[in-house]
């Protein structure tokens, strides 16, 4: 492993030592967040910092908490996998009402600290006591009391199991919606704390799969329940839980509408609800009396195809307007409409609701290419964007009590800035490794689609020198590859400096270029993506004639894994070799919420279903294929992978296939970077 690879490996890819998990508190006074010491320490510990001066303090460190760290619980581990988090020591907290205590679970066990009034710790961390191992712990308005999760039932500390015994998973959030619809909680204290709002899963109708470690044939095999496309979903419900066994079912039409995306507390009189039906036409958020459980529709959004998500909406605005989203005419831009009326339109594609500051709509949205990303504050009334943040590269924000957090990155690195609501201004320190390449991609809008497309070429690259094309894209619903955020590209850098040019492209089904663009995937994955790729590829071709369209590799992951191995199967004419990793290779196997959104039920369009199946295809494999899994990856099954090898093999096609026992979806710990060499050794020798 060469330098690079090892210098990614042991950072995290350039993560260990940056901040992450922001949260305001105590009306914007407190900034609270997670760090690990340095670039090579993966345990993150729990840190404040006080937007009076600016001050940075350590509440608490996972080694001297936990000096022998253990495994955390099974749901905490799954729910890791679900938000993509590859960290150690504490992984989340969670705050009290007013902000100044956090909560946070670590190996099983519950913690919490508080701020006084001042910011500063009031004393050590504590320990609380509970039933078993802990998972997602919460606390109340002031943090006099913890709501947690063990074993599958909800308990509070002080006090006992809330949730009565009757075999369903209580205060969780079910595989589809922590994967899937962007929930990753299941419960929620009433702004009084006398009550919390817990969901109810019941999985009982569902498929189980199983892991077995074969490395460690001694233990026993994992399983968990999935949800299949075409078969049952987890039936969920949402249950006030009160004082004296008080329970209260919230009451809406479930079985029009069975995905909850969004839930929480209003006011002590009132939850919020966002669902959803089953294909995703039809986004609806409701009202709720927690005394009654009865529910009333204040705002419907609704798509022809799929309502895409756009966070921070639907939404109640402070004046009671109803705040949704919405396309311009035409799907030129994703926008957003108050009451039903147009708020944006065509020019500004809005990407996410950050919230109300001084008394505008602050957003993330796109102005300019789709590789960048702007913050800008919205006029609620005619919708006339203020910048707030706009300058080249992806600005992000988060907002309490006119304080700001802004990060904004770009090819010379990643800064995050506290702005105070008086103009002062503090950057949280970041102690990651820095980022070892300087890249700035020749980023170009090819075809006539404009498709997005970014080129990196060998540093130091002599113009006229053929080089070998490495093709690196997912290309899947709900990515985006081509942008300016820095540490993407970094990989690629290393790939070209091997002798590559590397091509990335963001074919029609990707987000951020506008709805119609995004919508062009609807009923069907495998010829829009090919078809883009291959013209795009053509296209940067015709305008780059270094680059030998005649050795032509191409890689990736997950979708792109997908794509990968679609590639060499269907258009071998373009592609030479490819290795695809994790690869959802029938699509009839993968989960319910992702795949019917996009492509309906199978049991009504089993002809969708059939042509975006890699394994048909196996027949007609004639070029180099590399195919990686993990065996633990409980996203992507590695069922995936070992059913395209057993049609090949059937076939009489020959592949290669490497299995990784014990690797997850995530491929942490080194594991990506071990790849990367292994599939340079493939190209290398396939492309020469």
């Amino acid at each position: 492993m060469d330098d690079f690879l090892r210098l990614s490996a042991s950072t995290a890819r350039f993560t260990y030592g940056a901040p992450r998990a922001f949260s305001f508190g105590d009306d914007g006074r407190l900034l609270w967040f997670l760090r690990s010491t340095g670039p090579t320490d993966a345990f993150d510990g729990l840190w404040v910092l006080e937007t009076a001066t600016g001050t940075e303090i350590r509440l608490a460190d996972p080694r001297e908490l936990c000096p022998e760290p253990g495994e955390p619980p099974v749901a905490e581990r799954r729910l890791r996998e679900r938000i993509r988090l590859v960290a150690e020591g504490i992984g989340s907290y969670a705050l009290s009402g007013d902000g100044r205590t956090a909560v946070f679970p670590l190996y099983g066990r519950m913690y919490a600290v508080t701020c006084d009034g001042s910011g500063r710790p009031a004393g050590e961390p504590r320990e609380i006591p509970a039933a078993g191992p802990v998972f997602d712990p919460r606390p109340d308005a002031d943090g006099g009391r913890v709501a947690y999760v063990t074993g599958d039932a909800l308990h509070t500390a002080p006090g006992g199991r809330v949730s009565p015994d009757d075999g369903a998973r209580w205060g969780v959030a079910e595989f589809a919606a922590a994967e899937e619809l962007s929930r990753s909680r299941g419960h929620w204290w009433s702004p009084d704390g006398t009550a919390l709002l817990a969901a109810r899963v019941d999985e009982s109708a569902l498929q189980r799969r199983h892991f077995a470690d074969p490395a460690h044939p001694e233990l026993p095999p994992e399983d968990f329940a999935y949800p299949e496309a075409g078969g049952p979903n987890a039936d969920v419900q949402l249950w006030v839980l009160g004082p004296g066994e008080r329970r209260i079912r919230l009451d809406w039409d479930a079985a029009a509408l069975p995905y909850v995306c969004d839930a929480g507390w209003e006011s002590a009189g009132e939850i919020l609800l966002t669902v959803a039906d089953r294909l995703q036409r039809n986004v609806a958020l409701l009202s709720a009396d927690p005394a009654t459980g009865h529910t009333r529709e204040l705002s419907r959004t609704t798509h022809p195809q799929w309502v895409d998500p756009l966070p921070g909406t639907p939404a109640r605005l402070p004046d009671g307007r109803m705040l949704t989203a919405a396309d311009a005419p035409g799907g030129t831009a994703r926008a957003l409409a108050v009451d039903g009326e147009p708020l944006t339109g065509e020019g500004i594609q809005i990407r996410r609701v950050a919230g109300i500051h001084q008394g505008a709509l602050l957003v993330e949205a796109g102005q300019r290419d789709p590789a960048e990303q702007q913050v800008l504050l919205l006029d609620l009334d005619s919708g006339k964007p203020a910048p707030v943040a706009d300058g080249p590269g992806v600005h992000s924000v988060s907002a309490s009590a006119g304080v700001l957090l802004l990060t904004s990155a770009d090819a010379d690195g990643i800064r995050r800035t506290v702005r105070t609501a008086d103009g002062r201004e503090f950057s949280p320190a970041d102690l990651s490794e820095p980022l070892p390449y300087r890249v700035v991609p020749v980023l170009e809008r090819v075809t006539e689609r404009a498709i997005p497309t970014a080129l990196v070429l060998p540093r130091g690259h002599v113009p006229g020198q053929r080089l070998p094309v490495l093709m690196d894209s997912y290309g899947g619903p709900g990515m985006q590859d081509v942008s300016a955020e820095p540490r993407r590209w970094q990989a690629r850098q290393w790939w070209a400096d091997q002798g590559f040019a590397v091509v990335t492209i963001d074919n029609r089904g990707t987000p951020y270029v506008s709805p119609a663009y995004t919508h062009a995937m609807y009923r069907g994955f495998s010829e829009v993506t090919l078809e883009d790729q291959v013209a795009a590829l053509r296209a940067l071709g015709e305008r780059h004639p270094d680059l030998d369209l005649g050795r032509v590799g191409i890689h990736g992951w997950s979708y792109g894994g997908y794509l990968s191995a679609l590639a060499v199967l269907r258009r071998p004419d373009v592609f030479h070799a490819a290795a695809a990793g994790a690869a959802p290779t029938d699509f009839r196997q993968y989960d319910t919420a992702y795949t019917e959104r996009y492509l309906g039920l199978p049991q009504d369009h089993p002809e969708v279903y059939e042509r975006d199946s890699l394994l048909p295809d196996a027949p007609a494999l004639t070029r180099p294929l590399l195919l990686v899994t993990g065996l633990a990856d409980d996203n992507v099954h590695p069922s995936h992978t070992l059913r395209l090898s057993q049609a090949l093999t059937d076939a009489g096609r020959p592949h290669q296939l490497l299995a990784l026992p014990g690797v997850t979806h995530m491929t942490p710990g080194g594991t990506r970077e071990k790849l990367m060499a292994l599939e340079l050794e493939f190209f290398r020798r396939e492309l020469a």
